[in-house]
């Protein structure tokens, strides 16, 4: 099936099985490979991107009901050779990874949770963030960086 969607700003359009889930597709044929499969049941977040504007977990996702979409995955937040985004500056200052294989997700779900509640409390983070899995922090630098990039100056991009 013929699919024609936004990525990271960018026109895409390609052939894909009718049975091609958007994680794949985002990472085998559009080549951006920082959306990370985790689990391929919705459980672990790793494959988070932003679909609309909407945090999604893309491994739920059929590539062709993203047809017509604006999808932003973990490379398109940041300009590729300028600063990096609030929220992933407010990751590395806060230490809120370890092995990084959440991070990406982890971000996208973080970026989407701020949209949707710019000021929220650490238990809004803790509830907001709920859907993402971390099997190496206590959370705790995690949700001190969203929390960091929710108060820093000119607020949550």
């Amino acid at each position: 099936m013929k699919v024609s969607m936004t990525i990271n700003g960018r026109s895409v359009d390609a052939d894909v099985e009718p049975r091609t889930l958007l994680v794949h597709f985002i990472r085998n044929d559009v080549g951006l490979t920082g959306t990370n499969v985790g689990c391929d049941t919705t459980n672990c977040g790793a494959c988070t991107i932003l679909m609309d504007g909407e945090s999604v977990k893309s491994c739920t996702v059929l590539a062709v009901q993203a047809d017509g979409a604006s999808i932003t995955t973990i490379e398109g937040l940041a300009e590729p050779d300028g600063p990096m985004h609030p929220m992933q500056e407010a990751f590395r200052e806060n230490h809120a990874l370890q092995c990084g294989y959440c991070t990406p997700g982890m971000v996208m779900a973080a970026v989407s949770l701020l949209q949707e509640n710019p000021s929220p409390t650490e238990a809004e983070v803790r509830e907001g963030l709920e859907g993402n899995l971390c099997r190496c922090t206590g959370y705790h630098n995690i949700v001190k960086a969203v929390l960091a990039a929710a108060s820093a100056p000119g607020g949550p991009k």
